[in-house]
């Protein structure tokens, strides 16, 4: 059973040193994220999860210790999926960059005594296998809990990713209310079509968690909003 969620972002200009000079513009998520992350710290979890945005050669299932790298964003910086202290597979498929910087957040967490795997999801998968591996998730055992990465509309501004789409901010907003608001019902009936023409990288993702968000009755709190580079960036709590 699902007893928590922490839904964060997943840019790695959320990480310092990928950052450079501009890394204090993202204190305030990364404050965030730390203290969503101490949601699921107090949870009392069995297990946790930490479901990310993959393309082809990513997706799949990650054991706690699978490696990944900071190295493709310019810095000679490595990672591993749990196992703090050096502990756990050091070899085996690489995490996807979603799943990589959900790992950094858990060792800037010094998160540690709970098995940590990984679920890297493809954004063009169908609503309902979303929440069928959702459902899945939350069966797997009897404390669940997710660490969820993913992005909003990269649409906001003319210098975002997507270019300026005027849909973007009206999508953002009923994400935000959607995710602080822990509306497991609501973002499993998200339309495909808009996410991805807004370039939404977080959809598919947060399908998943309301599949296993489905009777568990959490509440939720929208910690951080923002969109400092026209792409929707969104922390959340679910408890």
């Amino acid at each position: 059973m699902l007893v928590a969620a922490a839904l964060c972002p997943c840019p790695p200009l959320l990480v310092p040193e990928v950052a450079g000079g501009a890394a204090a513009e993202l204190d305030g998520l990364r404050a965030a994220c730390t203290d969503a992350v101490g949601v699921l710290a107090a949870a009392r979890a069995d297990r946790l999860v930490v479901v990310g945005p993959a393309g082809p050669e990513g997706r799949g299932a990650f054991k706690e210790g699978a490696p990944g790298s900071l190295a493709g964003f310019g810095v000679d910086r490595s990672v591993r999926l749990g196992a703090p202290d050096g502990e756990g597979a050091a070899e085996g498929r690489r995490l996807p960059p979603s799943l990589a910087i959900g790992a950094w957040l858990l060792e800037s967490a010094d998160w540690g005594g709970v098995p940590v795997t990984a679920l890297g999801v493809g954004e063009p998968l169908e609503p309902e296998k979303c929440l069928g591996a959702g459902r899945q998730l939350a069966a797997s055992a009897e404390r669940v809990a997710l660490l969820v990465m993913g992005d909003g509309s990269a649409c906001r501004t003319v210098k975002a990713p997507g270019y300026y789409d005027e849909r973007a901010e009206a999508f953002d907003a009923e994400l935000a209310r959607m995710l602080g608001g822990a509306d497991a019902a609501a973002l499993g009936a998200l339309d495909e079509e808009p996410a991805q023409s807004l370039k939404v990288s977080g959809r598919a993702c947060w399908q998943v968690l309301a599949g296993a968000a489905e009777g568990a009755g959490l509440g939720g709190e929208l910690l951080r909003e923002e969109a400092p580079y026209g792409v929707g960036y969104f922390v959340a709590a679910w408890s």
